[in-house]
């Protein structure tokens, strides 16, 4: 199971360069996908930000049913911080780390901040 990180959805929302090496690696793997919620906000923040609210539709109609949407527990968001402190990560990727090592999942991303990782499974596309 994969956590799939924001940027690899931009990459393909938005045509970027390593739009189709995205696509490959998330049609290789339908049923076996998680989103955070945190990403799904910011997918529609920047989507929103550039006035694509029909394909923030389409993405929600198209990707979700086929991911599963996760959340981190309440009670977990000081782990957040620690990682953030431990690891000189940002917060969505310290949100990211801490969802993935919660829920057991591996990450799929091109953020190269995730090398700093060694105990999650990091997919680097």
């Amino acid at each position: 199971m994969f956590l799939a990180d924001t940027n690899i959805f931009l990459e393909i929302l938005l045509g970027q360069d390593k739009k189709e090496a995205c696509k490959t690696f998330l049609i290789s793997n339908i049923g076996d996908l998680s989103i955070t919620d945190f990403s799904l906000h910011s997918i529609g923040v920047i989507l929103f930000r550039y006035n694509k609210e029909d394909i923030f539709r389409k993405f929600v109609e198209d990707v979700m049913p086929d991911a599963r949407l996760l959340t981190l527990p309440m009670e977990l968001y000081n782990d957040v911080v620690n990682v953030r402190k431990s690891l000189k990560l940002d917060f969505d990727d310290a949100y990211q780390y801490s969802v993935a090592k919660y829920y057991g999942l591996k990450v799929a991303t091109m953020d190269k901040d995730f090398e700093k990782i060694e105990d999650v499974e990091i997919l680097f596309l």
